[in-house]
């Protein structure tokens, strides 16, 4: 179930997910206050993009994150600091339980918040350039190949969306990076009424342990998340 919600912070609670989008566009003009607030670090992986358009995102992307996680936590956005695991999965080192994920596509910023369950979001521009089944036929499980060619040719398209964004956001948010066999595990490729994940391959009762979304923050636009616990509805958020 989806709530859509102004540009308002809100207290997480266990049971809600919010999910902020803006279009990276929409902040250029903020660049220097979002650098004010960024770590050293963090500018110099900035300064490292070899086009100027990328590293206006990062900075973008790190100083809108900075700023919600510093409402979040109630600290000031420049002293949060910030943990990666293995695979690169950020996290920070504030004795908190709010869970956070980043992703972005083209102009589009999205950030995924959750309280004690693990979260991972992923967003995508759609674009119609390939052969679906080809892209399916070397990533997807035989359950999502069989669904796929179930669809009419002019919708396969959104439903391969549909289906990568779900097991994209599922992979980052058992942040086991590319190493993660996408293959061994099953999501539905129906529309955002049906999202459920359908199997994992190395525990059959896992599955019965996350909850799914798709989202459409914009035209030509698809989203989902992938939330370890039992959730009912999300927010997404404008900022």
């Amino acid at each position: 179930m989806l709530a859509n919600t102004k540009n308002e912070l809100s207290v997480l609670d266990k049971n809600k997910v919010e999910v902020y989008h803006t279009n990276f566009s929409d902040h250029f003009k903020n660049i220097n206050t979002f650098l004010n607030i960024l770590s050293v670090d963090e500018i110099e992986k900035s300064n490292k993009y070899r086009f100027q358009i990328d590293r206006k995102k990062s900075i973008v992307s790190r100083g809108i994150l900075r700023n919600l996680l510093g409402k979040l936590l109630k600290e000031n956005a420049k002293h949060i600091k910030f943990n990666y695991g293995p695979y690169g999965k950020p996290d920070y080192s504030h004795k908190a339980n709010i869970k956070f994920n980043v992703s972005h596509s083209n102009d589009m910023l999205v950030i995924a918040f959750a309280k004690d369950f693990e979260i991972g979001v992923d967003i995508e521009n759609i674009k119609s350039n390939f052969d679906v089944m080809d892209i399916a036929s070397n990533f997807f499980s035989k359950i999502e190949i069989n669904a796929l060619e179930e669809i009419p040719p002019l919708k396969q398209v959104d439903a391969f969306y549909r289906c990568w964004t779900r097991k994209e956001s599922f992979i980052k948010a058992k942040a086991q990076g590319l190493s993660f066999p996408l293959d061994a595990f099953s999501v539905s490729i129906d529309d955002a009424t049906k999202v459920k994940l359908l199997e994992t391959q190395w525990d059959i009762h896992e599955r019965d342990q996350w909850s799914l979304f798709s989202f459409r923050p914009q035209y030509k636009y698809v989203g989902a998340i992938s939330i370890h616990g039992k959730i009912n509805a999300f927010n997404l958020i404008k900022y």
